[in-house]
């Protein structure tokens, strides 16, 4: 297990369960870039108002199903406060290893005294899941291939004569099925049930089919600000954070498209069995970290959009630089006027069948 331990100067301190000694917490996450904003706008924050709460990262994120099934069959949780996808946050509900939380008693409102769950709004996707932050898979394209009009909606995909050249695409159904129906004519409010039907599915191959010779699939977000930079494809979709690095790290003449950009989250579960004393701190924390400002303080780090909407307007320059954050962000009302707001739940129940329909189509 691969943990990272970072500890203040610890002194005297009375703790939300009430007991006056010190609590080491573990709290789990990814690791990399995305960790590191948690610590910076969290958990260091947090520690510095309470020095006698010691906080270990582990970055198993990726394994926290399978790893909280095991903990809870051989009775020995170790885990406190658990960064989780909304997939996995539904998992882990439904089979009652995360705690259910009431929203608007359990976090805090908008400074304005809105309700947490009318600040998070649509983040909020079952009763055990905590959002934090935006993300959203868009398309980057190259700004020195497109002529004197760029890009402006997700249908210039497919518009092979107006921009040719190669695109890059994630070698999944998952949001390529909903653009290709999108850009058939089916209404964003139509596209799940229409995906629900077998003619629905040859609709959306029958449109990819139409750029499939065109195509770069990729299974790494990486690739596509790679295959960009190289000039390899006009056009790709990927991760909104990598298309951050590619255009204002590395400078490279990209620009980014963001209609219809597939909104995805990232979030806290508590686990269930936590001793009292033990919940009682990581609700505290929550409540501190959840909150208006820390989420847009965040935002410093990484540029993905804060889950509430009070904490947008909040969002200010990448730390240590004159660059705005906000124009990066899937969150930022620029950014957000058409949005695909991707369906978990359905995805759950259709996952298999449309992966391997998906993979039959490839091969054709």
């Amino acid at each position: 297990m691969k943990t990272t331990t970072f500890l203040l100067a610890t002194s005297a301190l009375t703790l939300a369960a009430g007991s006056a000694s010190a609590i080491d917490l573990t709290f789990v996450s990814w690791g990399g870039a995305y960790q590191d904003s948690q610590l910076k706008a969290y958990a260091e924050p947090y520690m510095a108002l309470h020095p006698d709460v010691k906080i270990v990262w582990d970055e198993s994120s990726a394994e926290a199903v399978a790893k909280l099934r095991a903990m809870h069959e051989a009775g020995n949780l170790t885990w406190d406060l658990v960064d989780v996808t909304v997939s996995d946050s539904i998992r882990l509900c439904d089979e009652g290893l995360a705690k259910e939380i009431d929203f608007d008693a359990d976090l805090a409102p908008a400074p304005d005294g809105t309700p947490a769950t009318e600040d998070f709004g649509a983040t909020l996707q079952n009763d055990c899941f905590i959002p934090q932050i935006v993300y959203s898979t868009t398309w980057g394209y190259r700004t020195d291939k497109v002529g004197d009009t760029p890009p402006s909606t997700i249908c210039d995909v497919f518009d092979l004569a107006k921009y040719p050249g190669k695109r890059a695409m994630q070698k999944r159904p998952i949001d390529n099925v909903e653009w290709a129906l999108y850009c058939d004519g089916v209404a964003k409010e139509d596209l799940y049930s229409v995906l629900g039907t077998d003619e629905g599915v040859a609709r959306a191959f029958a449109k990819l089919d139409t750029i499939k010779d065109q195509v770069v699939w990729w299974t790494a977000g990486a690739e596509t600000p790679q295959l960009l930079a190289d000039g390899e494809v006009v056009m790709g979709s990927t991760f909104n954070g990598r298309l951050f690095s590619a255009i204002v790290e590395q400078k490279q003449p990209i620009a980014m498209l963001w209609d219809m950009q597939s909104y995805d989250l990232d979030g806290w579960i508590v686990p269930t069995g936590l001793a009292p004393e033990r919940e009682a701190v990581v609700m505290d924390f929550l409540k501190f970290a959840t909150d208006t400002q820390r989420l847009a303080d965040q935002a410093k780090y990484i540029s993905y959009g804060p889950a509430r909407a009070s904490s947008a307007p909040l969002v200010g320059k990448l730390e240590g630089t004159d660059i705005e954050m906000a124009p990066f962000m899937p969150t930022d009302p620029a950014n957000a006027t058409n949005v695909l707001h991707y369906d978990y739940t359905w995805w759950a129940d259709h996952r298999d069948d449309l992966d391997a329909k998906f993979q039959a189509w490839l091969a054709q």
